[in-house]
């Protein structure tokens, strides 16, 4: 874990982050490094790995981050589809769903992701860490990307 998720700690927002029952783990570990690191977050559940529906925790998280209490979001789910799909319900965010670090970089660079998704069952930890710490240093370019942005929400 060479890289460091310490660029990111000087937000002034805290990290959302929320998952359901398969993603509870996966998110557990993350947490435990942003209390390690000294990064705020809040966590918008669940709390346990019985099983739940992830919509009860997606919409929670997706107002936060449209209201920006929290910026950006982070939603676990086992595949990351029913999450994903949830919170891009909402028509200020925009979601990636991210299973490698090229993917995450370019769903921050081009499409100015605000949240990302990660796929709990399907990713390690490591690779988790490593998806999440190209996400959260990696500027959105605007540019050409930016009329691309402006076109997304349902008006």
């Amino acid at each position: 874990m060479a890289a460091s998720l310490s660029l990111f700690s000087q937000s002034e927002k805290p990290i959302g982050i929320c998952s359901d029952h398969a993603g509870f783990e996966m998110k557990s570990y993350l947490i435990s490094l942003f209390e390690e690191k000294g990064i705020v977050y809040k966590d918008f559940g669940t709390y346990s790995g019985e099983s739940c529906d992830y919509a009860d925790f997606a919409h929670p998280l997706a107002i936060a981050v449209e209201n920006e209490e929290c910026y950006p979001g982070i939603g676990l789910c086992g595949s990351g589809n029913g999450i994903n799909i949830t919170l891009n319900k909402h028509q200020g965010i925009r979601s990636a769903l991210c299973w490698t670090e090229e993917i995450a970089g370019l769903a921050r660079a081009h499409n100015d992701a605000n949240i990302i998704v990660l796929p709990a069952r399907f990713i390690s930890e490591e690779e988790a860490y490593n998806i999440l710490v190209k996400f959260l240093n990696t500027p959105f370019e605007g540019g050409r990307h930016q009329k691309r942005i402006d076109k997304i929400p349902v008006k």
